[in-house]
């Protein structure tokens, strides 16, 4: 009799073999044999929700191998005794603080040598694989002679997303088993496939449903299994002047996207395929050496980090979401994108506007993205079923949550509010989507404003994943902890952050880019500006990014904020208003700084006026200090003023929420890194060439 567990949220039943003999001699494994003699290991990590290899799992995992070569069966099944998946890959943890490199290559050459017994197994090895198959774990999938995917599994080499490649073989066996062109891609970018995918490269052998496993299993014991065929393709894009050829064109792709000195893993990656790819035995020895050195980077080690902020963020939503039904009012760019993300993510939500137009926009903006996000059509389908157009304003009153996303003006906000708080149930969170505006400026008019917060989604919103939870000396508590799961629920990550102008992402970032407009006053040229931000590592320039926000919502937050700080902040250039005036608004008008096209900048339009001082064509490193340091300056104020009160979340809140170079660690681990004192000087050096807009922060003296 098959030992079954059952998912409740998903009503899976896994078929996990027969049922384990009393007890457990395998702290993190289950071993098992049926009545055809074939042994089934369970992975089922003691104390984890998921399966991830630690060093001591992997040691686990070689005392089993070595019971099976003394003991040996007729055939072996590995799969998870988890729901969740087979095993999401490494167990991060162990990542950390690496320093040597000869510790590592040690560390990782043992794992190898297991990884390397499995493979060995002179008997049928078969990964039943289900859910998510990541990293280390299509490494263990991959020394397996055949895999059985379940239609739901999902497979990738996310390494790089922590600055690393491969470590475990999966540079030399992947590519030696499948188009190492498409190998070398997955691996190079990190994206995930599905089991259909995983099928028609070659990496699995079949895929079928949880109920025919126990039959599949027995095909491919007997030899019955109809496997994978290798292509010709896999042994001539191996050969050594082949690979030459396209590694020279992975680099040129690779560099494009993450420039190999901020980024080192994918040149890495790369220089291990061209120089050993199609020898198995060599390959594996130089990946071993490459990954160490890899792991000690400062890149890699950020990246780390980053791994954990966000893991820690997502921590700070709870659980417990009672959000069901969401009204959004406003269908421009924000509310309609805001709407439909929530649609997407199995909420009820009702879109208001006063016309027509923004609202159908909004709808086919939202069925675009539900094309790219939702793999199944009718997920798409129903996904716009529950984006209901709401012309007259009535999905206010059975909302559990209403959000308004109507243009920064004050007056117009609180007119907004005095139409729908009468209408709103009992217990309804009343969010707004201001990037600038205090709380205490716009609950005024409010009968109840204990439950006015806010809620600062970034523009594109199905790309950056920060939501600002914004709260004011009156929020009621409960509501707000039910924003945070709320946040939690759609798949964001919240920042907790008290009201003050600009909260903390805008007014980190309003300096950068009013910064970029002074420059442009100099007489530097809006493409060197840009390229200066590129070469610290921001993932786009501040005029690009000026653009991409809209140079109007730029105009209005930099009154705003000037209004509160003064001279804390650069100068607005008289020409901006008139630029503004005109409709050059940038991306979504077609026309700013850059002129656009099918949401892409195509060349700088330059018709800003520009100093006559001879001008740098190139980045200096005083360039990138003027863009970058303020940033760091405002992120230590608000820490300062309590705004917000840990170090690691304003680092985590601007990489998530702007794309801060995530190597870098964030703003405040830049200048940790770099030293608070250095900072401080630099900036103090800035104040007196430029002005008083770069005086050092006084939070500076106390920061670590």
């Amino acid at each position: 009799m098959a030992e079954k567990i059952m998912d409740v949220l998903g009503e899976r039943v896994l078929e996990l073999g027969p049922k384990p003999d009393p007890g457990r001699p395998y702290h993190d494994f289950r071993l098992t044999r049926d009545a055809d003699g074939v042994a089934w290991l369970l992975f089922d990590r003691a104390d984890s929700s998921a399966n991830t290899l630690s060093a001591e799992v992997i040691e686990g995992l070689d005392r089993v191998l070595a019971e099976l070569e003394t003991n040996r069966p007729t055939g072996l099944v590995i799969r998870s005794a988890k729901t969740s998946g087979f095993i999401a890959g490494a167990d991060v943890n162990e990542f950390r603080a690496a320093a040597d490199p000869k510790q590592v290559e040690t560390a990782i050459g043992r794992a190898h040598a297991v990884i390397d017994r499995l493979e060995a197994l002179r008997i049928p090895t078969v990964a039943v694989i289900h859910g998510f198959c990541l990293g280390g774990g299509l490494e263990v999938a991959l020394a397996c002679q055949m895999r059985i995917a379940i239609s739901d599994a999902r497979f990738g080499f996310p390494e790089v997303m922590l600055g690393l490649h491969p470590g475990l073989g999966g540079t030399a066996r992947f590519t030696g088993l499948v188009n190492p062109m498409q190998a070398m891609t997955l691996m190079l970018t990190g994206r995930t496939i599905d089991a259909r995918r995983a099928k028609s490269l070659g990496l699995v052998d079949a895929v079928c449903e949880e109920r025919h496993v126990r039959n599949a299993v027995k095909d491919a014991m007997s030899g019955k299994l109809k496997r994978a065929k290798k292509s010709p393709l896999v042994t001539l894009l191996n050969l050594g002047p082949v690979r030459r050829l396209l590694a020279g064109r992975m680099r040129a792709e690779a560099e494009k996207a993450a420039p190999h000195e901020h980024y080192p893993a994918p040149d890495a990656l790369i220089d291990l395929w061209e120089r050993y790819g199609g020898d198995k035995a060599t390959m594996l020895a130089a990946e071993k050496t490459s990954f160490a050195y890899l792991m000690v980077t400062p890149a890699a080690q950020n990246l780390i980090r980053v791994f954990f902020l966000r893991e820690q963020m997502k921590k700070l939503a709870g659980s417990g979401n009672r959000i069901e039904h969401v009204h959004v009012i406003g269908a421009g760019a924000m509310g309609g994108d805001i709407a439909a993300w929530c649609a997407g993510q199995d909420l009820r939500v009702t879109l208001a506007d006063m016309k027509a137009e923004p609202i159908a926009g909004a709808m086919k903006r939202a069925a675009d993205l539900f094309g790219k996000i939702l793999r199944k059509r009718t997920a798409s389908r129903d996904a716009l079923d529950r984006l209901i157009p709401d012309m007259v304003g009535e999905g206010v009153r059975g909302a559990d949550l209403i959000i308004e996303a109507v243009p920064e003006k004050l007056e117009l906000k609180q007119k907004v509010y005095a139409s729908i708080e009468p209408k709103m149930k009992p217990g309804a969170i009343l969010a707004t989507n201001t990037s600038s505006i205090p709380l205490q400026d716009l609950r005024t008019t409010l009968q109840r404003p204990e439950r006015l917060l806010g809620l600062h989604f970034f523009n594109p919103v199905s790309r950056l994943q920060l939501v600002e939870v914004v709260s004011h000396d009156g929020t009621d508590a409960q509501l707000h902890k039910q924003a945070l799961a709320f946040v939690g629920a759609i798949d964001r990550l919240p920042l907790p952050v008290k009201s003050s102008p600009g909260f903390l992402v805008n007014r980190a970032l309003t300096p950068y880019m009013l910064e970029a407009m002074v420059m442009l006053d100099e007489g530097i040229a809006q493409t060197v500006i840009d390229a200066a931000a590129k070469k610290f590592g921001m993932p786009m320039g501040p005029i690009e990014l000026a653009d991409q926000v809209g140079l109007d919502i730029c105009l209005d937050v930099g009154d705003m904020l000037r209004s509160k700080f003064g001279d804390a902040l650069p100068p607005t250039p008289a020409w901006l208003r008139e630029k503004v005036a005109r409709g050059e608004l940038g991306r979504k008008t077609g026309k700013g700084f850059y002129a656009w096209k099918d949401g892409k900048p195509e060349a700088p339009l330059g018709s800003q006026p520009q100093g006559e001082a001879l001008q740098p064509a190139e980045p200096t490193p005083e360039m990138i200090d003027r863009l970058v340091l303020p940033m760091s300056n405002v992120c230590v104020a608000c820490l300062r003023e309590g705004i917000v009160d840990n170090a690691d979340i304003v680092d985590g809140a601007m990489i998530f929420g702007t794309g801060y170079a995530p190597f870098r660690g964030g703003p405040l681990n830049y200048a940790r890194t770099r030293g608070p004192e250095n900072v401080a000087g630099t900036l103090r050096a800035l104040a007196q060439k430029f002005g008083g807009r770069f005086a050092p922060d006084p939070g500076w003296e106390t920061f670590k």
